[in-house]
């Protein structure tokens, strides 16, 4: 990267090596997204659940296990796992079709995960939340096992984080040849954060960051003044201190 990008890009991406594709994401206050002309409410509408401990067992072991019910189209469930060392994960899990290994990238951080999705039917999130059944039944054999080797919690003891109900919609910038992503996820409590996201091949992160960098500068957009977490981040601190005190 030149000394040009490193001092006006928003991300400074690590070394790919064998990662194919990268995410770059930058929190920004909801009001960019309306300067962006971001049409969410014609966007496509989900509402996310996460699964944990009150303690956040999973997360300490790297582990993300998410569920979404997208409106109108199938919902998904996935199990996340943080910064794998790929000569290290195990055979069966490295030649599952389902397995897709990534780095999203924030301005100040990036995290490296290997996600095994499930793919769900339309609405079978939204009946088994109705019917008070556990969203653990909604996991795959695959996924089991994948939290069994490295989760070391029973499914017994996870609980649900949620629900966020998520708005999103595609942008397209004429400064820029790939499409981005703005979301906004609104918490229980009223609050609201706002993401801006765009995929690329590993080949292509350092030019793709400094041209994203560039369109929303050119529109007086720049990363959030607190330090960037990821949604699932936001999600787990939002909720985990509630159900402590509901398990006190």
């Amino acid at each position: 990267m030149t000394e040009a990008v490193m001092t006006t890009c928003f991300w400074q991406p690590p070394e790919i090596g064998k990662v194919p594709k990268v995410e770059l994401k930058v929190a920004v206050s909801p009001a960019d997204l309306a300067t962006l002309g971001a049409d969410l409410r014609n966007g496509v509408s989900r509402t996310v659940y996460f699964l944990d401990t009150p303690g956040l067992a999973l997360r300490k072991r790297g582990l993300i296990v998410r569920v979404r019910s997208t409106k109108g189209r199938p919902g998904d469930a996935v199990v996340k796992l943080r910064r794998p060392v790929l000569p290290k994960t195990p055979g069966w899990l490295r030649r599952d079709d389902d397995f897709a290994v990534e780095i999203d990238a924030l301005p100040d951080n990036y995290a490296c995960s290997g996600a095994l999705k499930r793919t769900l039917g339309r609405s079978e999130v939204d009946r088994t939340v109705a019917s008070g059944k556990s969203l653990t039944r909604l996991l795959s054999a695959q996924q089991r096992r994948l939290l069994t080797a490295y989760g070391k919690t029973p499914l017994t003891a996870l609980q649900v984080f949620g629900p966020v109900e998520v708005r999103r919609c595609r942008l397209t910038l004429a400064a820029l040849d790939h499409p981005l992503v703005a979301e906004r996820w609104r918490f229980p409590d009223g609050s609201v954060i706002a993401e801006l996201s765009t995929r690329c091949s590993s080949s292509r992160v350092f030019e793709v960051a400094d041209e994203t960098s560039s369109a929303l500068r050119a529109y007086g957009i720049m990363p959030d003044d607190e330090p960037q977490v990821t949604k699932t981040e936001a999600t787990l601190r939002f909720f985990a201190p509630r159900l402590e005190a509901e398990a006190a």
